[in-house]
């Protein structure tokens, strides 16, 4: 399918979707919401893509948010059901999200990157939640993601602020997981989807979805005993590559995934 403001890519098993309005810093409107709920069902749905990464495009913005001038010109601002771009409420989704952050990641860009599972930043990458200043609130996730991610104090200290955060400080807050100079950005998003991809597929959606399942269970001991009947757990015993794994080790050869 072609898109009007989205470009994808797939390179083997790793789909990369660039938000594609630089001349607007890559803010989002409805039209482009509803293209990035499309990219990512085919994403989700494609038994070949096993991991995502999310980008920008252009030098100054991964995105700047909410298209606040198509909003203030009276286009309406609806989003999906899987939330703004697509992701912010797919609680479903258990393949592996990167953000690559080149430049601005603003209010609902920021809130994109805090609803992936990893954030690689370059080094001109800033980071807020500045909604408060035009009247409104970062109800795509952002209240929500960032305190569970960097606690409660840290968060509120950007929140109650709109404060801007940069890549090393987002390093040191714990939300960023490498900081890169600018030309090296999608080589390290890259690397670490590459990573992901040596590992069983099955297996890492089981993490993940036992991960962020578990994190919603009142204590620990609950987390433990649900977590066999989280469908992705379950899949996981079911599958080819459940056999692989240990064949592989025993004859000592590399694992072919076949993430089925």
């Amino acid at each position: 399918m072609a898109y009007e403001f989205v470009k994808v890519d797939r390179d083997g098993p790793i789909t990369t979707v660039t938000l594609n309005r630089p001349e607007v810093m890559n803010a989002l409107h409805s039209p482009s919401h509803f293209e990035l709920e499309h990219v990512f069902n085919d994403f989700a749905a494609d038994p070949d893509q096993w991991v995502a990464i999310i980008t920008g495009a252009g030098e100054r913005a991964f995105s700047a948010g909410n298209d606040l001038k198509a909003q203030a010109a009276g286009l309406r601002m609806a989003n999906p059901g899987t939330g703004f771009a697509g992701i912010t409420t797919r609680y479903d989704l258990t393949k592996p999200l990167i953000a690559a952050v080149n430049g601005v990641a603003m209010g609902g860009g920021f809130e994109i990157a805090l609803a992936c599972d990893l954030i690689i930043a370059s080094e001109n990458a800033v980071f807020a939640l500045p909604e408060p200043r035009v009247g409104l609130a970062a109800l795509a996730g952002g209240l929500h993601r960032l305190p569970r991610q960097i606690g409660l104090k840290r968060a509120m200290g950007m929140i109650l602020t709109g404060r801007r955060v940069s890549a090393a400080e987002g390093k040191e807050l714990g939300f960023v997981n490498e900081v890169v100079v600018p030309g090296e950005l999608m080589a390290a998003a890259n690397r670490w989807a590459k990573l992901i991809c040596e590992l069983s597929p099955m297996s890492i959606r089981a993490s993940k979805q036992t991960v962020m399942n578990g994190l919603d269970e009142p204590s620990l001991q609950a987390a433990l005993s649900g977590q066999n009947a989280y469908p992705a757990v379950a899949a996981m015993y079911r599958s080819a590559d459940f056999k692989e794994g240990p064949i592989a080790f025993s004859e000592k050869r590399a694992p072919n995934w076949t993430g089925v």
